[in-house]
């Protein structure tokens, strides 16, 4: 996050109703997709598109709140952010938990539904993506967070449909396990640079 080139800007987020509008979109975005996703990951059986549906909503909360505290005053914003890496963190420890067990109960995933779920799923980050493009800059943890959900989201879902090809070649459990394993460690990645970068602006 410090190392995305942003340039802080924290004034026009609070007052461009254009910026509060895409916030919006991507709330309803994640967490609309972000249930059916997991409806998705049951029937496919699928731990990578469970794992990739508690991104989506995972990613859905920590934006509405970062919408809910866009007025308030960047020591305030950190401990938000704080709080959003610590609870990202938490996430990607327990999907790897999980995948832990389920590589000992594995069962291959439905790879067709699987494939199209991960398909839809990258049109819409990409779509969110797109509509928080213009705010990439504005800088302070809070918003660096949610443009490194969403574009972290992306890559998560070129995961899944490479996962879904591969269970479909084997035949096994193991792609599905392996790229849901890859989607928590993404968590915990983006969990340690929010979590570095609010402490930093709650210092300051």
């Amino acid at each position: 996050m410090s190392d995305c080139g942003c340039e802080a800007d924290t004034t026009r987020a609070k007052v461009d109703p254009a910026y509060r509008r895409a916030l919006w979109i991507v709330v309803v975005l994640n967490l609309g997709f972000g249930a059916l996703e997991l409806f998705g990951g049951f029937v496919a059986s699928s731990q990578a598109l469970k794992a990739d549906s508690l991104d989506f909503i995972g990613d859905g909360s920590i934006t509405l709140a970062g919408l809910l505290v866009l007025g308030w005053s960047v020591r305030l914003r950190s401990r938000v952010a704080l709080t959003q890496g610590l609870f990202l963190a938490a996430l990607g420890l327990c999907v790897i938990g999980f995948a832990i067990w389920r590589a000992f109960h594995a069962v291959p995933p439905e790879a067709g539904l699987m494939g199209g779920i991960g398909v839809v799923a990258l049109i819409v980050n990409v779509s969110a993506a797109l509509v928080l493009a213009r705010f990439r800059h504005e800088g302070d943890a809070t918003a660096r967070a949610i443009w490194l959900f969403s574009r972290n989201d992306a890559l998560a879902n070129v995961a899944v449909i490479v996962a879904a090809a591969l269970v479909a070649w084997t035949g096994r459990a193991w792609p599905d396990l392996v790229v849901a394993g890859t989607v928590a460690l993404l968590f915990l990645h983006s969990a340690y640079g929010i979590v570095r970068d609010s402490r930093r602006e709650m210092i300051i």
